[in-house]
């Protein structure tokens, strides 16, 4: 009788993923990442979602046993919780890179390898940039390529930060980066989550870099953004501004 000798792929990189009714893309966007020639591993976090996509997840981690991982949340508890559990799973195990994407295809796989070797080569956070060279932003009305470019620039405005693409939730971290933000003192959840995370990294000195991406809006599956999300992070830049007066960015005093 002839045995199979079982090879699991040792990856330093993990691709959390956080989803919430997204049967359309999940299968398709796994097998994305897992097609790569740089080996990734894969978290997805599922908040509850009621058309399946925890159950598709699963009847795939046969097949990438060892590679995929899910973890199950009762409820939608916001984007921001999601990323925070993604990044203490992956703390608790021996990552190095750690990456945001998420599942519906606006963030092409492809360039993750990109952001891992901004990383390789100096950066603490590489972030998939759509505007750091003019607009890359496709399928997208106009009204909402303004709506996301100003507040970008409303962002530089009042944290003073030089990032031209401040909402962006393509990124990998580097894991020392991960290890000295107090996790549990990002307060917010929405797209206000992204721009907490950039402004507390830079007042950390950690070294934040652009790349330069073209995001494709969603074809399949339905869009989360609200005006309850935008709202949190239009008001939620100028409370996090304030909160930085008072805040130790010390980063011994971090660890």
């Amino acid at each position: 009788m002839a045995f199979v000798k079982k090879i699991i792929t040792v990856s330093d990189s993990l691709v959390i993923i956080p989803t919430y009714n997204e049967k359309e893309n999940i299968e398709k966007i796994i097998r994305k990442v897992f097609s790569l020639t740089q080996p990734f591993h894969v978290l997805i976090i599922d908040d509850g979602s009621p058309d399946g996509t925890a159950e598709i997840v699963k009847s795939l981690q046969g097949e990438y046993q060892d590679h995929l991982f899910i973890e199950e949340r009762s409820g939608k508890q916001g984007l921001g919780t999601a990323y925070i559990y993604g990044f203490n799973w992956a703390l608790q195990r021996d990552y190095q890179y750690i990456f945001e994407m998420d599942a519906d295809f606006s963030h092409n796989p492809d360039d993750l390898a990109r952001l891992r070797d901004a990383c390789l080569q100096g950066a603490d956070v590489a972030i998939g940039s759509r505007y750091v060279k003019g607009v890359n932003v496709v399928n997208w009305p106009m009204g909402r390529v303004l709506m996301s470019y100003f507040a970008s620039m409303y962002v530089r405005f009042i944290t003073r930060i030089n990032i031209q693409d401040a909402t962006a939730g393509f990124k990998c971290y580097r894991r020392i980066v991960l290890e000295t933000i107090p996790l549990n003192k990002i307060r917010f959840v929405g797209y206000a989550f992204q721009i907490e995370m950039k402004f507390t990294a830079i007042k950390f000195g950690f070294n934040v870099v652009e790349v330069p991406i073209i995001f494709t809006d969603r074809t399949e599956g339905t869009s989360k953004m609200s005006t309850r999300i935008f709202r949190e992070a239009f008001l939620g830049v100028i409370q996090m501004k304030v909160s930085s007066w008072f805040r130790d960015y010390n980063r011994k005093s971090s660890i």
